[in-house]
């Protein structure tokens, strides 16, 4: 309870919060990192062994399930690659001090949402107020 006041007033997190920030991203970005290499790998058939190029052309089924499971991978590759994108652009943020803080109120973010959300750029209430719009418009 102690803390959520703190957090209310301060307009920064400190250094050694910065830092478990940090740490939680880079462990984030490493594992993202090493998920699209294989995701990429999956679409790109990089990592075939097999007879996939002499194989028949008339298994028209398979091909097809094997074309929409490429634009799958690829889907997600390219998700992936924003996911990456966006915790680099958390790290930029640690660096130049205004990491944590809400774009829209201004206010800091919780705590708890960052271990959860580390690139969030939203607090949970400026979120839930673009929500609102969304479901308005």
């Amino acid at each position: 309870m102690k803390e959520s006041k703190t957090e209310e007033v301060k307009a920064r997190y400190s250094k050694e919060e910065l830092e478990e920030f940090r740490q939680i991203i880079l462990n984030k970005l490493a594992k993202a990192n090493e998920d699209l290499i294989l995701l990429t790998e999956a679409y790109t058939n990089h990592s075939d062994a097999d007879t996939n190029d002499t194989s028949p052309t008339f298994k028209v089924l398979e091909e097809g399930q094997q074309v929409l499971s490429k634009e799958e991978n690829s889907r997600l590759a390219a998700r992936q690659h924003r996911f990456i994108t966006n915790l680099e652009n958390a790290l930029v943020r640690i660096e130049n001090g205004t990491y944590g803080i809400c774009r829209e109120t201004g206010k800091l973010i919780s705590k708890e949402r960052l271990r959860a959300v580390p690139h969030a750029t939203l607090s949970i209430e400026a979120k839930m107020n673009q929500r609102r719009k969304n479901i308005n418009n």
